[in-house]
């Protein structure tokens, strides 16, 4: 399995021990909950660069995504090597480059995991409401854009992550994540856009 596949994983696991969302007080986080755009259907570019710890070069990928409110997201990476995670509410599906379909979590086997859809929704659309059960927030204010700093409040959490930052503007922009073990990941979405409103046919198709 893939490093990218393995963090969301770590990422998705951790979350599920997550408290029920709750409303965040702070003036800064509800400008910023204001100023961020809710579309139910968002789709982009992304690049990502992984830095590990007692490697000189970072790992590099590119693809692109779409987030579905009423769905999921599906994160398709193009290169090095084609390959492809969906999450919807039920499952994580991974797909390879030959068309092989793995389930990597199953909300049969695991009922929590229908928290994951709306957890991952607000990671990639700065839903900082709802991130704020799950993180102590430092929202900041960029001129015409935002900063959040997020660090764990469980001990869970902290086991897998030192800190998340996410920083954009209408759109989330950056997302850096900092493990316990220091490795680190920044990824930076491009060419967002929320038209068409609603899914193709074939975006449809690989959410079933």
């Amino acid at each position: 399995m893939n490093r990218s596949l393995r963090l969301t994983r770590v990422l998705l696991c951790a979350l599920l021990v997550a408290a029920p969302l709750v409303q965040a007080a702070d003036a800064a986080v509800d400008a910023i909950t204001q100023a961020v755009a809710r579309p139910d259907v968002l789709r982009g570019q992304f690049t990502q660069e992984k830095q590990v710890s007692g490697f000189k070069n970072p790992l590099r990928s590119q693809g692109q995504f779409v987030v579905a409110r009423k769905h999921g997201v599906i994160w398709s990476t193009l290169k090095p090597f084609p390959s492809e995670v969906v999450v919807t509410a039920d499952r994580i599906l991974s797909r390879q480059r030959d068309g092989s379909t793995r389930v990597e979590l199953d909300a049969r086997q695991q009922p929590a995991m229908r928290s994951v859809n709306a957890i991952m929704f607000a990671l990639m659309s700065g839903d900082v409401q709802a991130l704020s059960s799950q993180f102590n927030v430092e929202a900041t204010r960029e001129g015409q854009g935002w900063r959040l700093r997020l660090t764990p409040k469980s001990a869970m959490l902290a086991k897998a992550f030192q800190s998340l930052t996410l920083q954009g503007d209408r759109y989330v922009r950056q997302v850096e994540i900092i493990e316990a073990n220091q490795d680190r990941t920044r990824i930076q979405f491009t060419a967002l856009s929320e038209a068409p409103a609603t899914l193709n046919a074939d975006e449809a198709r690989r959410f079933e």
